[in-house]
């Protein structure tokens, strides 16, 4: 039963892999034998990252790449299929915020979240499924949602819209794409302390927000690595169009 957990053999990506719940997964994803490519924009984060994975013995390269680019996810993919000779398992981690109250956001706002949370989603796991059918291959697609895909937050509209969004796209491609072998599911971390969450480390409200999570703490990105490997193996290998909570019990409570 174990076995089924191993990812020996199969090519793993990983955007946002650089830092906080991508370096988590990718961790986790290397300690169950997958070879894994880290992409961000930061090289420097992508190379600590790629020590990390050689220092408990697993194999790892690290790619820059702008995912918000139109042609960025596409070329990533083709990137990965050239250095790896194949790919297995997309996880979509990359992310961005822009806080702002609903009133005060503008277009471009908007649209900076949408092209790397929700387009550039798309956009990879279509040229992942793309690489795996004309391989004829089976694989898995994971893309992180949040929270903010079960309740409203505020003065984070395009986030929680992205966020939504992403189930919606989970649900429609696992449908199309199961004849192919090719699931897709997501992701939704609770309260995570990362760089992209530091401001709300500061907030008056952060005590409450522990206070009502059940297991009383917040995550860490070691708490996405078993999640992480369990979706993109074939311990789930009857799961798809699905969403993972990993909060803590917040949305139980």
């Amino acid at each position: 039963m174990l076995d089924s957990f191993s990812l020996d053999g199969r090519v793993a990506l990983v955007t946002g892999g650089g830092r906080g719940l991508g370096r988590g997964m990718a961790l986790g994803l290397a300690a169950a034998g997958a070879h894994v490519v880290v992409a961000s924009r930061s090289a420097d984060e992508l190379d600590d990252t790629a020590k990390a994975v050689a220092a408990a013995g697993g194999t790892c390269d690290a790619v820059t790449a702008d995912l918000a680019s139109d042609d960025g996810p596409a070329r990533l993919v083709d990137d990965v299929v050239a250095r790896a000779g194949q790919l297995d398992v997309c996880v979509h981690a990359a992310g961005n915020q822009v806080r702002r109250p609903a009133l005060e956001m503008t277009a471009e706002d908007w649209d900076a979240v949408h092209r790397l949370h929700l387009r550039s989603a798309f956009l990879l796991a279509q040229a992942t499924a793309r690489h795996l059918v004309a391989r004829g291959a089976p694989g898995s697609v994971v893309l992180v949602g949040s929270l903010t895909s079960f309740r409203g937050f505020p003065d984070i509209a395009a986030y929680g819209a992205a966020k939504t969004g992403i189930l919606g796209l989970v649900r429609t491609l696992a449908v199309e794409w199961a004849e192919s072998g090719i699931r897709v599911n997501a992701l939704a971390p609770g309260f995570y302390p990362t760089e992209m969450t530091r401001d709300l480390d500061r907030h008056p409200g952060r005590q409450a927000l522990i206070a009502r999570t059940p297991m009383g703490r917040t995550g860490t990105p070691d708490d996405l690595a078993g999640p992480a490997v369990f979706l993109a193996s074939d311990a789930s290998a009857y799961v798809t169009g699905q969403c993972l909570t990993v909060d803590g019990g917040w949305t139980a409570a």
